[in-house]
């Protein structure tokens, strides 16, 4: 009996631990719902509910190859346990996963259990994201082989005597409630439709129209939460991205902006890349220097006021109140609501990652911590740059039509005033009534900030750590399918690719 353990990878298609064990014996595909993981600070429900849809259907495309998903409620050790006291000569088959802390040690612990049961475990690589790098010398280009492989293809399977069970509900799991009306559905269809659409209607101002929180909505890709939790691959994407800018009729257009999007997928594993190298920096600070620049407990007052959309900074409310609705922001307006956070509320960005974690529905925690940590001004080799809110509401939302729309109690507020409103002639009939007074004033927080963070980057040995995590996390050349550029192109791309702070 082959198991094959499905994890972030939610889909028959490029699947390389099912087709691998396939080709062993009978197939059983299993998912464990783990409630311990649910319980944990980074999860949320409408994680679980895009998981859920994206269950079902995995179970039914595996019913058309032969044989349905397995679901299995409980600890992994206990539930593959069980699995393999009803069956003989099992193997179990997953993909390498790079999670949080939880699922990490997780899989220690059923690496463990394996080798004492005497079960061979094979963990096959999903995308290009490397176990035990010894070096990021030639990563890009490696990266460029991983994708051009061939795809995986579903294989044909046996049917078992083997009851399906059943997909939990949020309400199953305990998890609180978690009103997103606007989430991105899960699910393979909603995966092939969303990279189709993106590469033959949607794509085509994506270079320029991504840094916008309302034209972004559309021009962005939206495959994240797919990539996050596996009903696509990075393959699949990658493939049908280069296959797409093999058309001799795209215009300038198209193809500048699918070739920004292909160095977006290297960045996407670049990221990940780091946790994977590096646990620790899902909790600690990059650069020990920065260990105890900011209060450990969190204020709890402004950490809500943020988290609510409720500031007083019409252009971060306008952003914190649309990721509640929606689960996802632009890159850009990511950046600006975590720079907030950091440096103008002083918060350790430890306790808004969290909050940013359970709203993303697109949580990848590899990309997560890292651009939390680079966007907190933590890593050491990131020149941190403090965005101003202000200037951001009103570079990004010029007309206002996006700030109006999350944040309506400022409809009296004219447009000259709409990022200012405490500039206004009626702001004494807004502000502290309908809206918020801003919760501190940006500027001189952003100053405070600023001197606080480059006294630490002036410090004694500052340089000489950062040095050695310039070498074991920092990206090399471009790969071989960048094409070429002048400096000044490569550093300003390279820049946008880094999710840059701006002030």
């Amino acid at each position: 009996m082959q198991i094959v353990w499905f994890k972030r990878d939610l889909r028959v298609q490029d699947h390389a631990a099912l087709a691998a064990a396939s080709q062993h014996g009978p197939v059983l595909p299993l998912y464990i719902v783990e409630p311990d993981l649910w319980q944990q600070q980074d999860s949320s429900t409408r994680h679980w509910a895009f998981i859920a849809e994206s269950l079902h259907g995995l179970r039914a495309d595996l019913a058309r190859l032969g044989q349905p998903l397995v679901v299995r409620q409980g600890d992994a050790v206990s539930v593959l346990r069980e699995i393999v006291n009803a069956y003989e000569g099992q193997t179990l088959w997953s993909h390498e996963e790079t999670g949080n802390d939880w699922t990490y040690q997780r899989d220690l612990k059923v690496g463990a259990w394996c080798r004492d049961a005497g079960i061979a475990w094979h963990e096959l690589r999903q995308n290009g994201v490397h176990r035990r790098l010894a070096s990021r010398n030639g990563w890009a280009t490696t990266w460029d082989r991983i994708m051009a492989e061939p795809q995986a293809k579903a294989p044909a399977l046996a049917p078992l005597d083997c009851a399906p069970g059943a997909i939990p509900t949020a309400r199953d799991l305990d998890l609180a409630p978690d009103p997103c009306p606007e989430r991105q559905p899960g699910g393979r269809a909603r995966a092939e439709a969303c990279l189709n659409s993106f590469l033959t209607r949607r794509a085509e101002p994506y270079r320029w129209a991504m840094s916008s929180p309302l034209e972004g909505a559309r021009a962005c890709s939206r495959l994240s939460p797919h990539l996050a939790w596996g009903t696509l691959s990075l393959r699949e994407v990658t493939q049908a991205t280069w296959q797409r800018q093999t058309d001799p009729e795209l215009s300038r257009n198209w193809s500048q902006s699918l070739r920004s999007f292909v160095g977006r997928l290297h960045w996407h594993c670049h990221f990940i890349q780091k946790l994977e190298d590096e646990p620790r920096i899902e909790y600690e600070n990059m650069h020990r220097a920065y260990d105890g620049l900011r209060p450990s407990a969190p204020d709890s007052t402004r950490l809500e006021a943020w988290a609510m959309g409720e500031t007083g900074l019409p252009f971060v409310d306008a952003c914190m109140r649309c990721l509640n609705a929606t689960g996802w922001l632009n890159f850009r307006m990511r950046a600006m609501v975590m720079s907030v956070a950091s440096y103008h509320l002083w918060l350790d960005w430890r306790a808004p990652g969290l909050v940013l974690a359970r709203r993303f529905t697109d949580y990848e925690p590899g990309i997560h911590w890292s651009q939390v940590q680079m966007q907190s001004g933590t890593t050491g080799i990131n020149t941190p740059r403090i965005y101003n809110p202000v200037k951001q509401g009103k570079d990004q939302d010029p007309t206002g039509a996006f700030t109006r729309k999350w944040v309506p109690e400022l409809a009296a507020i004219d447009d000259r005033h709409l990022q200012e409103p405490w500039k206004a002639e009626n702001a004494a009939a807004v502000l502290g009534k309908t809206y918020p007074h801003p919760i501190i004033d940006h500027l001189s927080a952003a100053r405070s900030a600023r001197d606080q963070i480059w006294a630490v980057r002036r410090s004694g040995g500052f340089r000489q750590e950062a040095k050695g995590i310039l070498t074991k996390h920092a990206s090399r050349k471009t790969s071989r399918r960048s094409p070429r550029k002048s400096r000044k192109a490569a550093a300003r791309d390279d820049t946008q690719l880094s999710f840059p702070f701006e002030s």
